[in-house]
């Protein structure tokens, strides 16, 4: 027993993760390239001799480049380009740094895959041009470019404008060579013919019935002249575009319910940066319910349901064919709004067999309505131990006395007026509850008779002896006698 306590115990578990740690960093170790030293996360490679010529690698066979969150290279003066490959297998990569080296060119799409990269240090390169569209798919929070000698052009007009509106924690003194060599503060920069664009989007009324068509319109405008293209998110509905230099339009056909509340953007981009305008698309469509279920019980009796539509459908609940009014006992719930979806409940206050039968719900707007009904069995009726009474009579059921309700109103309360064919069985009810107290209350008086009649007859024996005794000395004093 103390040998398999040994042997699989949390000692033994701690051995097999210590094993399974040292046999990760001897497979990364592995697929190292020379110059470099790795672990399982990291790539470190420091050391100019011999150094490295190309961008350092995992082999695949033996390492897992996916798990690399952090690359760190300094001092390696022949690195001189990235290429478009040569990131694409570190998809968790977060933390680049190239600095003190010979970085001259980074391919366009060199960082398509790392789209987890956070901080990128290109420090002491020798970059002479760098382009934003590298970097313009992704959320950095830190680009240290100081001390590459970078070329006074439009190219980099980007680097200046990020700076100013998207300032880093610590200010970085960039400069720039002009046609005379000379070095010229990145700030103080100013290129003829080279600003941000603009972009003007000619919508109409975005309100659309779903099913109907709608065309939108774009401008852009800029120098250097600016590209033009739509970001239409993940629209569901078909669409299409046309775009003549800087102006363009874009066409949305048989439109979904599905996108109402997505967003359209006219997006103008050049090398300086990037403008976009953009609309929200509203669909009005009919309601459907898209669930109703029997009731659940938690902390009271739900029936849930989802209804979608816009404008927000009225609901109204039926039971057993005849309107169902609400109040503070019976009411309506919406927990969770999702644009024009509804989650909600039928909540039901302590419900008895009273309240068992068909309950339908209908949801209506302007547009049309759908509904939905389902049967609802809460308590088994007196003296059935299993199930609802079959026969139950279908006009027996609750009617709380309030008005019907919009989702936005579930606890409207009215006069009270019972609907025609509504029976009142608060009364019912009412009327059950007076002779559960009347026959409670007579039990306790019977109770109480017996026993004081039962307390009564064991007096009454006691008070006879003594009551004989006491009649005969009083006949002994008047007569002067002794009674036998």
């Amino acid at each position: 027993m103390s040998s398999w306590t040994r042997w699989h115990g949390p000692a033994m578990a701690r051995l097999w993760g210590f094993c399974w740690l040292i046999v990760g960093f001897w497979r990364a170790a592995l697929a190292c390239p020379t110059s470099c030293k790795c672990s399982a996360s990291r790539i470190w490679c420091g050391d100019p001799s011999p150094g490295i010529v190309a961008f350092p690698r995992l082999e695949s066979t033996s390492a897992d480049p996916e798990n690399i969150t952090e690359i760190y290279i300094a001092n390696q003066k022949r690195l001189e380009i990235i290429n478009e490959d040569d990131l694409e297998a570190y998809v968790g990569l977060k933390n680049l740094t190239i600095v003190d080296s010979g970085l001259k060119s980074v391919a366009h799409k060199a960082f398509l895959k790392n789209i987890n990269l956070q901080h990128i240090n290109f420090t002491r390169n020798k970059l002479t041009i760098l382009s934003r569209k590298h970097f313009r798919h992704l959320d950095l929070s830190e680009l240290i470019l100081v001390g590459n000698p970078f070329m006074c052009s439009c190219d980099i007009m980007w680097i200046k404008t990020l700076q100013e509106t998207k300032p880093s924690p610590e200010t970085q003194d960039l400069y720039c060579l002009d046609e005379n060599s000379k070095n010229i503060s990145l700030a103080n920069l100013q290129i003829p013919h080279c600003g941000l664009p603009s972009a003007n989007l000619a919508a109409p009324n975005l309100t659309v019935e779903e099913g109907k068509s709608i065309t939108l319109s774009c401008t852009v405008a800029g120098d250097p002249v600016p590209n033009l293209y739509w970001d239409v998110g993940n629209l569901v509905s078909k669409h299409m575009n046309e775009t003549s230099h800087t102006q363009g339009s874009l066409r949305i056909t048989n439109i979904s319910s599905d996108d109402s509340g997505k967003q359209i953007s006219c997006v103008a981009e050049n090398l300086v940066g990037e403008d976009q305008d953009s609309v929200n698309l509203t669909v009005h469509f009919a309601p459907t319910i898209t669930f109703l279920e029997s009731p659940t019980s938690d902390h009271h009796w739900c029936i849930p349901f989802t209804v979608k539509g816009n404008p927000k459908p009225a609901l109204q609940w039926f039971y057993n064919g005849a309107i169902l009014n609400e109040s503070k006992y019976i009411c309506t719930k919406i927990h969770v709004t999702n644009h024009t979806e509804y989650h909600g409940c039928l909540q039901l206050d302590n419900p008895t067999h009273m309240n068992n039968g068909d309950y339908k719900l209908v949801a209506k707007n302007e547009y049309g309505k759908d509904e939905k009904q389902i049967s609802a069995h809460f308590m088994g009726w007196p003296g059935i131990d299993d199930g609802a009474n079959p026969n139950y009579p279908d006009v027996i059921y609750e009617d709380y006395g309030t008005a019907a309700n919009d989702i936005g109103d579930t606890t409207n309360k009215s006069n009270g007026t019972l609907p025609t064919g509504v029976v009142d069985t608060g009364r019912e009810h009412l009327s059950v509850y007076a002779v559960v107290v009347i026959a409670s209350v007579v039990g306790f008086c019977l109770l109480v008779m017996l026993f004081l009649l039962k307390l009564a007859r064991h007096s009454k024996f006691g008070m006879k002896g003594r009551t004989v005794s006491r009649w005969r000395a009083a006949v002994a004093d008047d007569y002067d006698i002794f009674v036998y």
